[in-house]
């Protein structure tokens, strides 16, 4: 029986530098990416993949408004952009597989699943909208988008102001079913990248998209649980988890249980906006029920999984 990974990739996985952001930069990074994704696959793993797109959906965003004011066409909604990001990010994760099975001779494909992840309307996030998305504007900018948008907005460490929206947690995968079907023929799947298309539910049980951003790794670990998966993957810019990060007395964690990452994280030892959300997703993938959580970067996915290296977080 082939054993399933679900592999949440990260920003460093699409954008390596600051002086590296086209299209042509995200797919020479993708395919480094997938060559240690297709060596899980040569291995005998049934692959989920997710991904981020917070950069790629301020792209959008910024295209979105210089078109505006400059030949007047509409703006593209927040939930529109991570489904277009679904899309263009999924289709380069497609090819290069492709090419990096027809490479090592795998009669594999993989296919991506544009997703919907369904949050609660009532989320107190809502009330309190916190996750910075799109472009930096003057004071006099963001007062003008407010007014007219509606928008919440919040200055930035002297860098300009931004527009924040709600970060709900994820309740359901929306094509759950499809990602299960489509794994269960052979294909490896990407799907609910950038965290999902946030949606909410009415009473009648219709669909309606949301501006809202779901954490990709909590809707990635909601995802691994429900494919009863057995190792939830999250790739990031560190080889392991590391206590007193950065530190002189900076030390790489092997393995650690749900008890000791709960104990380091009291301890304040993850950041907020970085370790601490991963953690949290692995912790989360765990308590409902999986056995294994692997944290560790792209080119050491093999060898972490063959367990030389990454940070292991087990049950107790």
């Amino acid at each position: 029986m082939a054993r399933t990974a679900v592999i949440a990739i990260g920003g460093n996985s699409l954008i390596r530098d600051e002086s590296h952001k086209s299209v042509a930069d995200q797919y020479d990074a993708i395919v480094e990416t997938t060559r240690h994704i297709a060596g899980m696959v040569e291995q005998g793993y049934d692959v989920v993949i997710t991904h981020g797109n917070g950069p790629q959906v301020g792209f959008i965003l910024l295209r979105s408004e210089i078109a505006e004011k400059a030949a007047g066409l509409h703006p593209v909604p927040l939930d529109s952009c991570g489904a277009d990001t679904q899309g263009a990010i999924g289709y380069q994760i497609q090819q290069a597989l492709h090419n990096e099975f027809l490479r090592r001779g795998l009669a594999r494909k993989a296919v991506t699943v544009v997703t919907q992840v369904l949050v609660d309307r009532d989320d107190p996030a809502f009330s309190t909208p916190s996750k910075p998305v799109g472009s930096f504007y003057s004071k006099d900018d963001i007062d003008e988008k407010v007014a007219k948008e509606g928008w919440t907005v919040v200055e930035d460490a002297g860098r300009g102001w931004r527009r924040v929206v709600a970060s709900p947690m994820p309740i359901e995968v929306v094509e759950l079913d499809a990602i299960k079907d489509l794994l269960m023929a052979g294909f490896v799947v990407v799907a609910a990248g950038g965290g999902g298309i946030p949606v909410v539910r009415d009473d009648q049980g219709n669909l309606k998209g949301i501006a809202a951003v779901i954490d990709k790794d909590h809707a990635t670990s909601l995802l691994a649980t429900n494919l009863h998966a057995d190792l939830f993957v999250i790739s990031t810019a560190v080889e392991k988890v590391f206590i007193n990060y950065r530190k002189p007395d900076q030390k790489g964690i092997d393995r650690m249980t749900v008890s000791e990452a709960k104990a380091y994280m009291n301890q304040g030892q993850f950041a907020k906006g970085s370790m601490l959300p991963k953690v949290k997703a692995a912790i989360a993938f765990l308590e409902h029920g999986g056995n294994e959580a692997l944290i560790t970067n792209p080119e050491s996915l093999e060898r972490a999984i063959a367990g030389e290296t990454g940070t292991r977080i087990v049950r107790d």
